[in-house]
């Protein structure tokens, strides 16, 4: 078992240490708020563009809070909603104009390597990069970051000098998970965010539409170009009665993933009303929202509440608490009408609601806790527990922590240690330095927790794990979002179980998958059995915030500095400038190679793995070196291996690589959701950058079918599922009508002519998606050429 005990002298040269080694993590412990002068929502302009979407739709009818805040931020209210006899939800294209941008380290690489070839000067919203995701975790914080702080020093001393040249708020390593850092400064209601992370919706917690998108996406927003969304339906959940007990607000979204699956909130925004909302905390309904990500969701997101307003003005935003009140009580702008009405309606009862457990290797495989036992019985997993994990982006709040410290006390008072290696993640920098002066991670660390730096770690990948070999099955349970095969530890048979922190306390000093704290005992030391009480714990610390280390935190007010060089290496291994891909051609695509057929999930972690991956993300010639690494041949079930014409084998990228100096562009066959998970657009840039033109499926998730159109990739479904059967690697495929639809602004029907190896031919219908706007993307050969000539 891991053991970190760090003595006061220890924790007050910490800072010191820091300094020492980089330049950027100097600071000293502050209890000096910082205010931020760009974070309240622009409300009179909001109020000014619903007046104008209520005089185009008719003032009798009703709109959901999502609808309020989309419609709000339209650039054209009567050009986007007129003349669609009210059928908008599902079927129209909404130009919208975002209030703020914020990007985590790994997909700010590329975000800002893009904006950069747009040549101005600053951004054109206010914008934030959080570092976060290149952190490892192992050992804990104090050897963890520095660590990675010089590993990464390239990378960082990028993102700094590109912050400080446009005017970019920079969070630096150690700050916190930028999803915790947005809920804790950015996140208000009725703001309009784009994030390039998935979790974003994360900020729905605080009645923000926080949408997760690519970098391509976000480059929109900063050259204040209208960033073009599909208008969502929208899935109204109702929340009835009170939690209690062991049930939690991640109880909520697990039940809920299991009701949907991962698919089915696709093309929907989650809307959660009733009276049990207002019985939550503000981070509880963040971590709600987080989750909406697993299911498809566009974005989650809640009312303003009681709790949102204490939440404010606890993170030093009284403000825009104050201004959010006075909006909502003048013009009804940040609730839904009472005449609103929604697509679908899924009616939850926190009175009833169970404690779940999700998993493994999905997050929708949803199991009530009475029955888990069960469950594992069956399906014969491991009863054996190896480690439990808290924290991460979705719980890593003060409430997550004191109630998770609750049970550790009961333990500790009754003599039990963990019988497994426990990882603590706080979210944030204020989290941290909060828990600490509250002698909270004292608990966790004198019953042998190791709390690991304020980072996402080992719930993206960064786990650099020792006590156990890949291919051994182990199972490990988690306070995270997200479960899908080797992620956390590289090992595919790790089974991650995704719970509340909670659940996850208690069952590390029972060290079996098996328990039920809300039943079982535990032996102890002296001869008698342990019972844990159900948790407790304050929403919000008495003594209120404390910031911690302000060197991590970006200066109050941020400009641009022009004169800032940023500076990449021609020589670099982790930073690329990018060229512009070619224009789309004045002919239908012809003679393109089935490079691969996929069988089953293939998430964005199968097409661009993460893990020791991160480093490249800012050079796109060596991460297309793990480009579908993770997909299963649907020919031989073999995965990450493909056939050449002559039958040998080979890797997917060394084939892709291989037809690409040979002339040959390519497409690839999928089944479902293809490119559900993280919003990844490395995803859709890899194959681009290796010659593929098509990606053909049974269907996309949201985030990558839009990520694909933007790198001028063209996503096309099958009209008929069962034509998957058709169509073999080395086929040849040409495209009839792609291109008159393209110049058709997307409208017009497409077709697939395949030619098998034996010479034979028959034709595939295929569906798209595409708007106006993705047409000429694709034309241009990118979104990103578009942007650039406009710019």
């Amino acid at each position: 078992m891991q053991f970190t005990r760090l003595s006061q002298a220890a924790r007050a040269s910490r800072s010191l240490s820091f300094r020492q080694l980089q330049r950027r993590s100097l600071a000293t412990a502050s209890t000096t708020p910082i205010t931020r002068p760009d974070v309240c929502p622009p409300y009179s302009k909001l109020v000014q563009k619903l007046s104008e979407v209520r005089g185009v739709l008719g003032s009798g009818q009703g709109l959901t809070l999502a609808e309020k805040i989309l419609y709000s931020h339209l650039d054209s209210p009567q050009e986007a909603l007129s003349g669609l006899n009210g059928k908008i939800r599902g079927e129209a294209y909404l130009k919208l104009k975002v209030d703020r941008v914020a990007m985590q380290d790994a997909s700010a690489q590329m975000a800002l390597l893009q904006f950069m070839t747009c040549g101005l000067p600053q951004t054109a919203v206010p914008a934030s990069i959080h570092c976060d995701h290149m952190i490892v975790g192992e050992r804990g914080a104090d050897v963890d970051l520095p660590k990675s702080i010089e590993g990464n020093k390239e990378v960082f001393d990028f993102l700094e000098s590109a912050a400080k040249k446009y005017g970019i708020a920079f969070w630096a390593p150690g700050s916190g998970i930028i999803h915790q850092i947005v809920l804790e400064n950015y996140a208000a209601p009725g703001l309009m965010m784009l994030g390039t992370d998935s979790h974003t919706p994360n900020g729905g917690g605080l009645g923000a539409i926080a949408i997760g998108v690519g970098g391509a996406d976000a480059v929109d927003a900063l050259v204040d170009a209208p960033w073009e969304l599909k208008a969502p339906k929208i899935l109204g959940v109702r929340l009835e009665g009170q939690l209690n007990g062991w049930a939690t607000p991640k109880d909520v979204i697990l039940n809920l993933a299991g009701k949907l699956t991962v698919r089915g909130g696709t093309g929907y925004i989650i809307e959660y009303h009733g009276p049990g909302v207002q019985t939550l905390s503000a981070t509880g309904m963040g971590t709600i929202c987080n989750m909406g990500a697993e299911v498809g969701a566009t974005t989650s997101l809640f009312p303003m509440t009681p709790s949102t307003i204490a939440y404010l003005k606890a993170t030093n935003r009284a403000s825009v608490a104050q201004a959010a009140t006075e909006i909502n009580q003048k013009y009804d702008l940040l609730r839904a009408d009472e005449n609103a009405k929604y697509d679908e309606v899924i009616t939850i009862n926190l009175s009833e609601l169970e404690p779940h457990i999700n998993g493994p290797f999905t997050p929708d495989l949803s199991t009530p806790l009475s029955k888990f036992k069960d469950v594992v019985k069956e399906n014969g997993w491991p009863e054996k527990l190896s480690a439990g994990l808290i924290g991460s982006c979705t719980n890593s709040s003060y409430q997550d922590m004191m109630r998770a410290e609750h049970l550790v006390k009961q333990a500790e008072a009754a003599g039990l240690k963990p019988k497994v290696d426990f990882f603590v993640t706080p979210g944030s920098e204020q989290i941290r330095a909060t828990l600490d002066r509250d002698e909270t991670l004292d608990v966790f660390e004198k019953a042998g927790g190791t709390v690991l730096a304020n980072a996402c770690g080992p719930c993206i990948g960064q786990w650099k794990r020792t006590d156990v070999k890949k291919g051994d099955s182990n199972a490990i349970f988690t306070s995270y979002n997200r479960n899908f095969r080797s992620r956390n530890d590289g090992n595919p048979d790790t089974m991650n179980f995704l719970t509340s922190p909670e659940l996850v306390t208690s069952m590390i000093y029972a060290g079996s998958t098996t328990f039920n704290p809300m039943t079982d005992s535990i032996p102890t030391p002296d001869g008698g059995s342990f019972k844990f009480s159900p948790p407790t714990g304050p929403e919000l610390p008495s003594k209120g915030f404390t910031p911690g280390n302000l060197g991590f935190a970006p200066a109050a007010t941020v400009v641009p500095s022009p004169e800032t060089p940023v500076v990449v290496s021609p020589a670099s291994n982790r930073l690329a400038l990018l060229e512009p891909f070619e224009p789309f051609g004045n002919s239908d695509l012809k003679d393109l190679k089935v490079l691969f057929k996929v069988k089953g999930k293939c998430t964005t972690d199968h097409i661009s793995a993460a893990g020791a991956w991160l480093k490249y993300k800012g050079h796109l010639e060596n991460i297309a070196n793990n480009t579908l690494i993770g997909a299963m041949n649907a020919e031989t079930d073999e995965v990450n291996v493909a056939y050449d014409f002559d039958g040998k084998s080979m890797g997917i990228p060394e084939l892709a690589r291989k037809w690409q100096k040979e002339g040959l562009e390519w497409l690839v066959v999928a089944e479902t959701n293809y490119g559900e998970g993280s919003a990844r657009e490395h995803a859709a840039l890899q194959p681009r950058y290796l010659g593929g033109r098509v990606i053909l499926a049974k269907s996309f998730a949201r985030i990558h079918e839009t990520n694909l159109k933007k790198q001028g990739i063209v996503p096309l479904t099958f009209a008929n599922e069962a034509d998957y059967d058709l169509i073999s690697a080395c086929d040849s495929v040409a495209t009839v009508g792609l291109l008159e639809m393209l110049k058709n602004g997307g409208r017009g029907e497409v077709a697939l002519e395949v030619t098998k190896r034996d010479g034979s031919k028959h034709t595939i219908p295929v569906k798209h998606t595409f708007s106006k706007d993705q047409s000429e993307y694709v034309l241009a050969g990118s979104a990103l050429n578009l942007l650039s000539k406009k710019a």
